[in-house]
């Protein structure tokens, strides 16, 4: 029975408690922390296809991502805790690289990344997270704030949440609210830029070097964005309760409104009406993607997490997705941990994805010039998709390896396998070690 009670208590991550006392008696309190800890986690992404949003929905989606992070978790006192997470993810993206199609040395063409500077960049982010907990538990504080920049963004966030335990901690419910402030460098195709507002169009450098064939007479339409800033606000509310001594579930609602650059500059469109224009391979943009500056968002899902026995677990998730873009989508997942042994677990998991395409959504050259919006970005389509994944956690509660002043307390492994119907693939493999400072 002890350990079923722990099974269900750990699945709602619940912080400790404290054994109150009389006035004549000393009190004694369970410290949040017990001691620094500290993460390592990484991960390994590729995926590659052939519908590349930069070069209007055709060309190679090829691209890899290496993320490394470090998360310091430090004790207050009893009741608070410090998180420091910062992390970096280096890539390198054959469509990124295609914003400027003709840097390279070979003949520029959409499903050739270009062997220009643009090819791989940065992002970098840090995050501190401050949580106080109450004497007996039941109510927890938190706030944090995160930076982040990338070579054409800058973001600042902030929030905080709030939870409340009830019930002898069998009921949570939790609110939390996020804001972030984004600030986008604008970075339009290359052969857009000469018609700016001040630029030389046809008589550019990369016209006078170039020669154009098909439409000769190219006039695209360049959407250049004055305002380059936008705003996201969330508001989260969730429910949990713990149902049986083996079940517990949860209800999630969240609602995202954003305002301001939606749109992706160095995104490319082809129009149906307007007649094809080219140098060497790769055909030159009829605009750049346009979209509204507001958006609203709105998610319910739910879990049900059921403890079957000592071996085996089953967590369950559903989630029912719509926005004003006209995107409505269904997220379904199940993991199954699976105890081998004192200290091993296998996770092996699914998950399924469909949505309906975005209003504003046309593949390559279904567009019409009089549209009002345009984008064809393949994120915003409609498709399925299907992943597939399998993880090993390690476990050692007594910390018996030691690395200088770093105990060993956990690793964790996991690759996971995705493919869209419309034939994007990935491969993701990630990892974490997890050490206490003594």
């Amino acid at each position: 029975m002890k350990q079923i009670t722990f099974i269900i208590v750990s699945l709602f991550g619940f912080a400790g408690f404290a054994q109150q006392a009389t006035d004549s008696v000393a009190t004694y309190k369970k410290r949040v922390l017990e001691t620094t800890e500290v993460d390592f986690l990484a991960s390994y992404y590729t995926q590659d296809g052939n519908n590349a949003a930069v070069s209007g929905g055709i060309g190679t989606e090829k691209l890899t991502d290496v993320t490394p992070t470090i998360v310091v978790s430090i004790p207050l006192n009893d009741d608070d805790v410090l998180t420091i997470d910062g992390g970096v993810s280096a890539y390198t993206s054959a469509s990124s690289s295609n914003i400027n199609p003709f840097d390279g040395n070979q003949p520029a063409d959409p499903f050739v990344e270009s062997t220009g500077a643009s090819s791989s960049d940065m992002w970098t982010n840090l995050t501190g997270t401050f949580t106080h907990n109450s004497d007996d538990r039941n109510k927890i504080w938190s706030t944090k704030l995160s930076v982040s920049s990338e070579y054409d963004y800058f973001s600042l966030g902030f929030g905080g949440s709030y939870t409340q335990l009830f019930n002898e901690k069998n009921t949570e419910i939790s609110v939390n609210v996020n804001v972030y402030l984004d600030t986008w460098n604008s970075i339009y195709p290359y052969e857009l830029r000469p018609f700016s507002e001040n630029g030389s169009g046809l008589n550019s450098n990369l016209f006078n070097a170039h020669t154009i064939t098909g439409n000769t007479n190219y006039t695209p339409i360049f959407n250049e964005f004055s305002d380059e800033s936008r705003n996201s606000y969330s508001l989260g509310l969730s429910f949990s309760q713990i149902l049986s001594k083996r079940a517990q579930g949860s209800l999630l609602v969240d609602v995202v409104q954003q305002q301001g650059l939606l749109s992706t500059p160095f995104q490319r469109v082809y129009f149906a009406d307007v007649e094809d224009s080219f140098i060497e391979n790769f055909q030159l943009a009829d605009a750049n993607e346009l979209l509204p500056d507001t958006r609203f968002k709105l998610a319910l899902g739910g879990r049900l997490n059921y403890y079957l026995n000592e071996t085996f677990v089953f967590r369950t998730y559903y989630r029912f997705y719509n926005d004003d873009w006209g995107i409505t989508s269904h997220t379904a997942k199940i993991e199954i941990p699976t105890k081998i042994s004192s200290k091993f677990t296998i996770i092996p998991s699914y998950r399924f994805y469909s949505q309906s395409a975005a209003d504003y959504f046309a593949p390559y050259e279904q567009h019409l010039s009089t549209d009002q919006f345009y984008t064809s970005d393949y994120d915003l389509s409609k498709f399925t998709a299907n992943q597939y994944g399998l993880g090993i956690t390690y476990t050692d509660i007594f910390t018996g390896f030691h690395l200088w002043k770093l105990a060993l307390k956990s690793i964790d492994l996991n690759y996971h396998y995705y493919e869209r119907n419309t034939g994007l693939n990935a491969n993701i493999i990630s990892g974490g070690f997890n050490f206490i400072v003594y």
